[in-house]
């Protein structure tokens, strides 16, 4: 079994920052495997799918929500066997029908390898302290 390249899973983790800073929804899911599972701090329930994530930001966009600025710092890899675990500290703001909004919080994103592809199939945000 192959073992993801360090330079490659900072690469892949970065395009999800990319996307997600932009708001662009197609680019940011296209990064995610259809399963990936989903643990958010701010929602009720673990999001079971990349379907179930996608409605949801469907939601948040007609609901105003756009992301302003997303930062990437602290970042560590881990390379595994067909996999990596990417955690690092993300600096958020976005703007919502009641305004901006920021928050600090520590992610985790899990990365297997699909052929000679990264995907991510798990993402974790916890609030920072």
């Amino acid at each position: 079994m192959n073992t993801p390249r360090p330079e490659a899973v900072e690469a892949a983790a970065s395009a999800i920052v990319a996307a997600f800073s932009a708001t662009d929804r197609d680019r940011y899911f296209a990064t995610f495997a259809p399963d990936a599972t989903f643990v958010f701090h701010t929602e009720a329930a673990r999001l079971d799918d990349r379907a179930q994530y996608e409605r949801r930001w469907d939601e948040w966009v007609a609901s105003g929500w756009r992301v302003l600025s997303c930062t990437s710092s602290d970042r560590r890899v881990q390379v595994l066997p067909g996999a990596a675990v990417f955690t690092h500290t993300v600096d958020t703001t976005v703007q919502t029908a009641d305004g901006r909004e920021s928050y600090r919080e520590r992610e985790t994103i899990v990365f297997a390898l699909d052929g000679d592809d990264l995907v991510a199939v798990h993402e974790h945000l916890s609030p920072l302290s």
